[in-house]
């Protein structure tokens, strides 16, 4: 299980996520919940295989500046309580 409360912000320059011609349009909403889950999936797989999750922050650099802080509260808190509906 990930311990959704030792996520701490990478450390360095923070900046403003590049273009992703994934989401073209104005709305970021689905690219914000994306990266959440991209995020997820990464520190999953990369700590079950042993290997480290620096790559995984880029992830958490761009969730964190798309998302709003009360949606990562509330999925955090449906991950810990094993009710969140996305597939990590």
């Amino acid at each position: 299980m990930l311990d959704v409360e030792a996520q701490e912000p990478p450390k360095g320059k923070w900046s403003t996520p590049p273009f992703d011609p994934r989401f073209p349009n104005q709305n970021q909403t689905r690219n914000c919940y994306q990266n959440f889950l991209d995020y997820h999936r990464c520190l999953k797989i990369r700590t079950r295989r042993g290997k480290s999750t620096q790559p995984c922050e880029y992830y958490y650099r761009v969730y964190h500046s798309l998302c709003p802080t009360s949606w990562v509260e509330s999925w955090n808190e449906q991950i810990k309580n094993g009710t969140f509906a996305g597939k990590i």
